[in-house]
């Protein structure tokens, strides 16, 4: 059965950055994510990714709108990173992606903000979904 995925019109030019160290699943995940139609910015690590973000929360243009990341990275954690935005006062809509899941990650990663945890490995329809759902306005 073929299943073709729809975004709303709204979604068209949504900018997510992706971050994990696994490159062959942070490369499933961009082009899984471009081929739907998303600007998809990589980060390898947690320190790649808040240098990033950095930047972009000088440069409105670039901020992404959806920030998928992995909560074990080197060098700064996915959770690191979410508590160093928390602490900055900036609140950007953040899904965490872990194979680590004792259930004090998903309650830590909720308290700090995070919109959504999936569990490794997920479905892409699960990952499109979390997409989705982090980016609609509350």
């Amino acid at each position: 059965m073929l299943v073709l995925h729809h975004r709303a019109y709204d979604d068209i030019g949504v900018k997510v950055l992706v971050a994990d160290d696994d490159d062959e699943l942070r490369a499933l995940i961009v082009d899984t994510l471009r081929s739907d139609g998303y600007i998809v910015i990589e980060a390898r690590d947690g320190e790649e990714m808040l240098a990033l973000l950095d930047d972009a929360l000088t440069n409105p243009a670039t901020r992404p709108d959806v920030i998928i990341a992995d909560v074990r990275m080197p060098k700064l954690s996915g959770l690191g990173v979410l508590h160093a935005l928390k602490r900055a006062g900036v609140r950007l809509p953040f899904v965490m992606m872990t194979g680590f899941y004792p259930a004090s990650v998903e309650i830590v990663a909720r308290r700090l903000g995070a919109q959504g945890v999936l569990r490794k490995p997920f479905d892409l329809d699960d990952l499109r979904t979390a997409v989705m759902n982090a980016h609609r306005p509350t």
